[in-house]
């Protein structure tokens, strides 16, 4: 950014998100004066620089949601966003597919033309100019471990957690072990629960909730819940975790699926990408119950 007069021979700036100050063409302060904290232009500027946080972050909320339902995104869409830094951040080096769906590469770089420049599996920078791209969702990769070590070689780093997110996958024939309070059960075709990561307890049922939204989930009800498009069909997964306002202990209780009509969704019937979410949400929430310790734990 350019510097912007302040008045009393001083000249101030943004630098990485703070506001900071100069004399008229020398060198940049350590501190900023007192007489410029509460000058007009510094209070635009702390205003402005909460807006690049926001935009940022929502730079970021949506090339997730792209990943995370696989969408198909214009080419032509990230080619104009691409020259700005918050939305260049968010999605350089996502993995990205064209019309070949066995063809993943990372992308590096968008031209004003809407071609995409991307490294392959093979360690070649190539043009792409389909029409539409996907972010994939992890679990949809093929050989998703041989990404992973390929993007570990090239020091691939992700403003959005794709290549290394946490997956979890269906069995293949629809089953799936549920602990109970009574022990381990088999749920059977027509099951629609899952309780691996079921009584977590937590002092409170405020804080549960508290830890669902701090993780970006949304809390309804008494459900923490995250909504998932998988296979273009609209699915929601929700843990439970307690009744509203209930002041007392409050644990997690079953991961179960529902279709965009409410519908419970059966466990042979859960997508990968509404599988793999659902769990991820069910095991970070249950990550932050509370453990025992002692001799009587």
């Amino acid at each position: 950014m350019t510097w912007l007069a302040a008045g009393e021979g001083y000249e101030i700036t943004l630098d990485d998100g703070r506001v900071v100050a100069r004399r008229a063409g020398g060198r940049q302060l350590k501190t900023l004066p007192k007489a410029l904290r509460d000058h007009p232009e510094a209070d635009r500027l702390r205003r402005l620089a909460e807006w690049l946080d926001r935009h940022a972050a929502a730079c970021v909320a949506q090339v997730d949601t792209w990943m995370v339902s696989s969408l198909p995104v214009p080419t032509e869409l990230i080619a104009r966003v691409w020259p700005d830094e918050a939305w260049q951040s968010a999605l350089r080096d996502m993995a990205v597919v064209g019309d070949d769906p066995d063809e993943v590469g990372f992308l590096r770089d968008a031209t004003v033309d809407g071609e995409l420049k991307v490294v392959d599996l093979d360690g070649e920078t190539v043009r792409l100019s389909p029409r539409t791209v996907t972010l994939p969702h992890p679990v949809l990769l093929p050989d998703l471990d041989d990404v992973r070590d390929f993007a570990a070689e090239l020091g691939i780093t992700q403003r959005v957690e794709q290549i290394h997110r946490a997956t979890w996958t269906r069995p293949a024939d629809g089953r799936q072990e549920a602990a109970t309070a009574t022990g381990a059960a088999a749920a059977t075709s027509t099951a629609t629960e899952v309780r691996d990561y079921a009584g977590g307890k937590f002092a409170s049922r405020f804080g549960l909730a508290a830890r669902a939204t701090g993780l970006g989930y949304r809390v309804s009800g008494g459900y923490a819940t995250c909504k998932v498009r998988d296979g273009g069909r609209g699915t929601e997964a929700s843990v439970w975790i307690g009744e509203p306002y209930w002041e007392g202990e409050s644990e997690t209780g079953a991961l179960s699926w529902h279709d965009e009509d409410g519908r419970a969704v059966r466990l042979c019937e859960v997508g990968p990408v509404a599988w793999s979410e659902g769990m991820r949400m069910a095991a970070a929430l249950y990550a932050g119950r509370t453990i025992e310790e002692g001799g009587d734990a």
